[in-house]
């Protein structure tokens, strides 16, 4: 199992366009992809249980990635939040 935390920086949050490429680039690899924030938790493949977080700038966002490709999939999940959010 892999975790990291993150901050969101983006100052609207997780929005619709950022959801929508987060949870595409979670759908590349075949581990679960799970986000929790401020006490919800999120599957990262599904975007309305992504949008329903609710998570704004300032959030701090717990992933964890479990599975087959969860080092490739974390570093990947990692460089998109530092990148798009």
């Amino acid at each position: 199992m892999q975790t990291f935390t993150y901050v969101i920086k983006d100052e609207l949050g997780i929005h619709a366009r950022p959801a929508g490429l987060l949870v595409k680039e979670a759908k590349n690899f075949a581990s679960t992809i799970t986000l929790e924030a401020n006490g919800k938790k999120g599957a990262a493949k599904g975007l309305m249980g992504v949008m329903s977080m609710g998570v704004k700038q300032g959030h701090e966002v717990t992933v964890t990635i479990e599975g087959d490709d969860e080092v490739a999939a974390a570093e990947a999940m990692k460089s998109f939040f530092e990148t798009n959010l």
